[in-house]
Formats: structure tokens, C-alpha cells, sequence
């Protein structure tokens, strides 16, 4: 992967301790990674399951 292809990982302002989340979009995929191990392969969807991602978590679905 070039510079030019490298993701651009961001996290949540909310995000303490340095135990995130992290979400890079690039292309047409979206990426996750865990930031304690971003030596691990991120985890990848597509635009349509981003979307019922953040329509879920909006929703309150992912309430433990």
C-alpha cells in the first residue's frame, strides 16, 4: 500500500485511555480496527452495511 492508499484513521473525541474504535474509508470499502493492534487486518464493509451500522447504533440497537 502507497501513502496515497493509506487509510486515514479516525476515532471518536469521546475516546479515553487509548482503547478505540478506529474507522478509515477508503475506496468504496469502510475499514475498522481495534487502536491497541493496528498491526491486526481491519475489519471491512460496505457502504450498505456501514449505513444499517450507524442506523442500529443511532436506533440504540447495540445498548448493552
Amino acid at each position: 500500500m502507497t501513502s496515497v492508499d493509506s487509510p486515514r484513521w479516525q476515532r471518536s473525541k469521546s475516546c479515553s485511555g487509548g482503547q478505540c474504535v478506529e474507522v478509515a474509508k477508503v475506496g468504496g470499502q469502510y475499514l475498522i480496527r481495534d487502536s491497541k493492534r493496528p498491526e491486526v487486518e481491519p475489519l471491512s464493509f460496505t457502504p450498505d452495511e456501514w449505513t444499517a451500522f450507524v442506523q442500529g447504533v443511532n436506533a440504540g440497537e447495540f445498548r448493552f
